[in-house]
């Protein structure tokens, strides 16, 4: 049998040679477009900036290897042109040479290219750049070191243009960063990205949200955005995001769905049994909501073509769709999500619940510690998982895959508690934020707690609640107040129950949550109605930083 993949990289290079690991009798044969055929693509940021300083260090393995450990055919710089499903074959250019290529099993991996948008003038600019593979990351390193540029800017705040907007600022170019949503990095929700971004700014990058780059004037050296504004630019990336290269299914005539992504079974089958699709060009289940998606990511990719493998190989395997797990280190800070965020649960129609909270990355007494801001989304009743999204110095990952790890597994918010991890003080806290947080969503199903969100503060107090802050004095002062707020630290709460109204409802805030859920529990114990401000002074300022008093 001959199976022919196109396109190497994760899920082309997991699926050729995981298929060799299975049977040496098959014959394998690798058409890559690029020059490279097995690279790191999510290194290539970081060779910019010189913090990875070898550039082989990016390339994972060449033809050659690759065809004397795994006795693998593979072509580089050779793009296949069109499929013809009839007589099963594939037609190819190599350098201006055409040559037909037939197969048993195909197997396409042409993974995703960038989203390049109708921007007025951006066909004529000359300093403007993409990254999605080695060839590219070698035009930026050269026109950096040539022409030395000045100022930089970078369209697109999601994972790639934060890590350029970094690693461009590391080379001493002044950067700023222009975003058409609302806020930076989309996978994570407005009050966990401003965390993000309050770091950016402070590492001296220039941040604009809510404005779209509408024109490229003077070869791109200007380019006006939608808020009014024109900004100059040396050179500039465009890193808008990607869509999936599905040009060669689309020819062939198999099937596609969400903005263009091939559409696979289970089994990675297209809707021609002998041709199966892995990797960011296809459309993949969410798989919290069953729900159509594309996850852009080198996991699910790497898994998938070792799946496929598996399934050419006649062992039963099935895709059990993604929940989209992903960090991204910005300058000091790491940001990281799984599953769902609250944006797309609200889109999505699901009843949740959401709850915040601030952890140490381990034991406060240990030197070393850093505050992790983590958020939890769950059922309100079952307890299931949809998400979660943490901001911290240190320990980031750890917490957030832990958590997707549950969310796999089909634990839900009340089994968090119950993890148990490796506990020394350099290493964590005998209480992980893990558990924390699984003990504050615990709290909330079985009625104990009661929050509301940020955005729900001001209705509430319209509506005549009444606003309690039990911080400190000092903290009032170097941290700053609401002006809606009576003070009463926690300390002193039992003893000034009288000052406090039974006839409406109290919401308690304090820095980050942890001392309001304590006041709202004398509260209620004494008869009060309460509800707690999830995330607290600390999330409410980030947000609306204008109504704060100091």
């Amino acid at each position: 049998m001959r199976v022919v993949i196109v396109g190497g990289v994760a899920g082309g290079m997991s699926a050729a040679t995981r298929l060799r690991r299975l049977s040496e009798e098959i014959e394998i044969i690798v058409l890559e477009k690029g020059p490279y055929v097995s690279f790191a693509n999510c290194g290539l940021p970081y060779y910019v900036s010189g913090e990875i300083s070898d550039r082989s260090e990016l390339i994972l393995q060449t033809p050659e290897q690759l065809k004397k450990r795994f006795n693998i055919d593979v072509y580089p710089e050779t793009e296949a042109i069109c499929i013809d499903r009839k007589n099963k074959t594939i037609v190819t250019n190599s350098k201006g040479k055409e040559e037909q290529i037939t197969y048993d099993k195909l197997i396409l991996s042409p993974g995703a290219e960038p989203v390049i948008p109708p921007i007025e003038g951006l066909a004529e600019a000359t300093n403007v750049y993409t990254l999605r593979n080695v060839p590219d990351v070698d035009k930026i390193v050269t026109t950096v070191k040539q022409e030395q540029p000045k100022q930089a800017v970078v369209i697109g705040a999601g994972f790639i243009g934060l890590e350029m907007a970094e690693n461009l600022s590391h080379l001493g170019i002044e950067v700023t960063l222009v975003e058409a949503a609302p806020q930076i990095l989309p996978p994570l929700d407005e009050e966990m990205a401003i965390f993000v971004e309050k770091e950016l700014k402070q590492k001296g990058i220039t941040v604009y949200t809510g404005a779209a780059a509408t024109a490229f004037k003077e070869s791109g050296k200007k380019i006006e955005l939608s808020s009014g504004k024109t900004i100059t630019s040396d050179f500039t990336v465009l890193s808008i995001g990607v869509k999936p290269f599905s040009d060669l299914a689309v020819k062939a005539g198999l099937a596609t769905g969400l903005r263009g992504g091939i559409l696979v079974d289970q089994s990675y089958q297209t809707n021609d049994p002998a041709i199966y699709a892995v990797g960011d060009a296809i459309v993949v289940k969410q798989q919290i909501t069953d729900e159509d998606a594309l996850i852009s990511l080198a996991s699910p990719a790497n898994r998938q073509g070792r799946q496929v493998a598996d399934v050419i190989a006649g062992v039963a395997r099935k895709n059990q769709g993604s929940i989209g797990t992903a960090i991204v280190r910005v300058f000091d800070l790491a940001a990281a999500s799984t599953g769902l965020s609250e944006r797309q649960l609200r889109n999505s129609q699901l009843e949740y619940k959401a709850v915040h909270t601030t952890s140490k990355s381990h034991a406060g007494y240990f030197p070393g510690s850093h505050p992790i801001v983590m958020k939890l989304l769950f059922h309100p009743v079952t307890g299931k998982i949809y998400g979660a999204q943490a901001v911290g110095q240190d320990g980031v990952d750890k917490r957030i895959d832990i958590i997707a790890t549950a969310i796999k597994a089909g634990l839900t918010v009340m089994d968090l508690p119950e993890l148990e991890f490796t506990y020394a003080p350099p290493f964590g806290s005998a209480k992980d934020p893990v558990n924390m947080i699984g003990y504050a969503a615990t709290n909330i199903i079985e009625g104990f707690s009661e929050n509301i969100q940020y955005y729900e503060l001001k209705e509430a107090i319209q509506n005549g609640a009444f606003f309690l802050d039990v911080r400190n004095p000092g903290e009032l002062k170097n941290n700053g107040s609401l002006p809606q707020a009576m003070n009463i630290p926690l300390d002193e709460l039992r003893d000034r129950l009288a000052e406090l109204p039974k006839d409406q409802e109290i919401i308690v805030s304090c820095q980050s949550g942890q001392r309001s859920y304590l006041a709202e529990r004398i509260l209620k114990n004494n008869g009060f109605n309460v509800k707690n401000l999830d995330g607290a002074f600390q999330i409410y300022s980030a947000i609306y930083p204008q109504e704060v008093i100091k």
